[in-house]
């Protein structure tokens, strides 16, 4: 299970657990529907002031200041750990699918759960979503020519569907792997334990060494393409989060983490972060603790490049990835781990609603350029619609014949 399972209802019961019985986790069910909706709500904010991030279509001009902060430490927040959450809830279920199904099955429902909407976002979405790309002012974005199929090559590109593309790349180095070691950890799952905060510990601090070293190469932002120009990552800097919380994932199933943990090393790992927020998060902005500013020369020297913000940066968001994932884990597995209509309509859609979601948010926002509002009230208005639009378009999608196979 990976990318369609980490955003859909488990289909097989999780690792035995102490009491020899099995379950389905519900709560995981519930918490990736969650991380999804911060998703569509993450590419709402990029249209309405976080302008320091690209995306297909903005709203100008960003006279707002604090609509800009707000919306820009949104997304920063965002981005240092939704989308490793993914990849560790990903992690979680690949053994078990591949335990089942075997490497030829297992690779075969990877190329079609993954490869068919890689090639559907790549081909088909993604031009669809650069529409907005001539909704903005020549100024911005540099288009002077009306928009005609000759410029279809050149909207081709993987956009949010990177995600799909990397994990799909981490199923195969998986397979790899299993292949190499002769299966010996096919048909073990170990007595359930939980981590150990000297584990964690070292865990963070050697993610954020290896993120800063990476980050001199390939500073957060730099798009990096693989093979072909379609193929550009927007967020390898963050290659080493996504591929440890991934490989993190895959011994969390065997050891049975998710059920194990402790609420208490949730609430340790919050409140961490916490802290590590309110200390490092403007010591790499600001070079000062406790006091945030924004400006260009010091937004660029947290990307990378060796300097020591990025050094406080890269430390801040390994805490902050880890602290969230302990305490996102535990906080669902507390408060949502019920079966329930609605959580499972969600959990049914997110993975299409991962799909399909940019083109709507995109032209959700051309469609009220005309609203003379608040940057900040448009945001909320526009996320009000987008949410709920996201779910209904892919639930009726889903219903199509065939779709729910690839879906």
């Amino acid at each position: 299970m990976t990318i369609e399972e980490s955003l859909q209802p488990t289909e097989k019961s999780p690792p035995p657990t102490a009491t020899g019985r099995t379950s389905r986790l519900f709560f995981i069910d519930h918490l990736r529907a969650a991380l999804v909706i911060l998703v569509v709500l993450h590419h709402v904010a990029l249209v309405y002031g976080a302008a320091e991030i690209t995306f297909y279509y903005f709203e100008p001009p960003f006279t707002d200041p604090l609509a800009y902060l707000v919306l820009l430490v949104f997304v920063l927040f965002n981005q240092a750990w939704f989308m490793g959450a993914l990849y560790l809830i990903a992690g979680h279920f690949t053994p078990g699918s591949y335990d089942r199904k075997g490497p030829g099955s297992f690779l075969k429902g990877r190329l079609i759960r993954l490869g068919i909407p890689l090639l559907i976002w790549i081909f088909v979405i993604s031009p669809i979503s650069a529409i907005g790309y001539w909704q903005m002012p020549a100024e911005m974005t540099g288009i002077t020519s009306p928009l005609t199929w000759r410029a279809y090559p050149f909207l081709l590109g993987l956009g949010v569907a990177w995600f799909i593309a990397l994990l799909l790349i981490f199923d195969l180095g998986y397979i790899v792997w299993r292949m190499l070691t002769r299966n010996r950890t096919s048909s073990s799952v170990g007595e359930p334990s939980t981590p150990s905060y000297l584990g964690i510990g070292i865990f963070v601090l050697a993610l954020a060494l290896v993120s800063y070293l990476l980050r001199i190469i390939i500073p957060i932002g730099k798009p990096v393409s693989l093979f072909v120009n379609i193929l550009s990552f927007p967020t390898l800097a963050y290659l080493p989060q996504y591929l440890s919380l991934f490989i993190v994932g895959t011994v969390a199933y065997r050891r049975n983490w998710f059920r194990t943990t402790p609420g208490s090393m949730g609430m340790v790992g919050f409140v961490t972060a916490l802290v590590a927020t309110v200390i490092l998060f403007p010591l790499a902005f600001s070079g000062q603790i406790f006091s945030l500013q924004f400006t260009p020369e010091i937004f660029i020297n947290l990307k990378g490049n060796g300097t020591w913000q990025s050094a406080v940066y890269a430390l801040w968001d390994s805490i902050f990835v880890v602290g969230m994932c302990l305490a996102a884990i535990t906080f669902f597995r507390r408060f949502f781990n019920q079966d329930s209509s609605f959580g499972r309509f969600l959990s049914q859609q997110s993975y299409a609603v991962y799909i399909i979601h940019v083109p709507i948010v995109v032209f959700i926002g051309i469609a009220m350029k005309g609203v003379q509002l608040p940057a900040l009230l448009k945001f909320g208005i526009a996320a009000v619609i987008a949410v709920p639009t996201c779910f209904i378009v892919a639930y009726i999608i889903r219903k199509i014949p065939g779709m729910s196979r690839v879906l």
